[in-house]
């Protein structure tokens, strides 16, 4: 199994137990499933409780959201205007550019740079759709994930997308 970490702040943001597709070579597509869980128990949308569960009348706990989110401990966030994305992307992408030059990564930048350009307009294009997820530590300097609902196999379901360039693979 591989953990996707972010290359700023160790925050683990995903895992290879999901389906995933890479995009032009720099951005990971990561499929969820919205669930809810009740206590240590999961719930997938659209399950009924039993009649016996039903009358049982105990207060449970429960948790409701996207697993890749709940499972890794990553928080909402957002942006006031199209303009401030714009302005993180760029700032974000300089960020990874260097620490790509200062890791032995250096091979990987021309690659990153002309690829990267295409996904930022399509996502731009797409803002007003899109959510915005960051890890645990909440670090405005880390990777922002985007969240957005998508057709696959017939069935609508919730797709992070992360830089490839901004992670750390981990294998376990």
């Amino acid at each position: 199994m591989k953990i996707f970490k972010d290359i700023f702040t160790e925050d683990e943001l995903f895992s290879d137990t999901y389906k995933m597709k890479l995009v032009d070579d720099c951005l990971w597509e990561v499929y969820g499933k919205y669930e809810t869980r009740k206590g240590d128990e999961v719930v997938l949308e659209g399950s009924n409780a039993s009649a016996e569960e039903a009358d049982e009348g105990t207060d449970s706990t429960s948790t409701s959201g996207i697993d890749i989110v709940l499972n890794h401990r990553l928080v909402e966030t957002g942006f006031g205007s199209k303009k401030d994305f714009t302005v993180y992307l760029k700032d974000y992408m300089k960020k990874v550019v260097k620490h790509l030059e200062d890791n032995d990564r250096a091979s990987e930048v021309d690659g990153f740079k002309k690829n990267i350009s295409n996904v930022m307009k399509d996502l731009l294009g797409r803002f007003k759709d899109l959510q915005f997820f960051t890890g645990e530590s909440m670090d405005p300097d880390a990777m922002i994930c985007m969240c957005e609902y998508k057709d696959v196999d017939g069935e609508e379901r919730p797709v992070l997308m992360f830089f490839k360039h901004g992670l750390n693979e981990e294998k376990f």
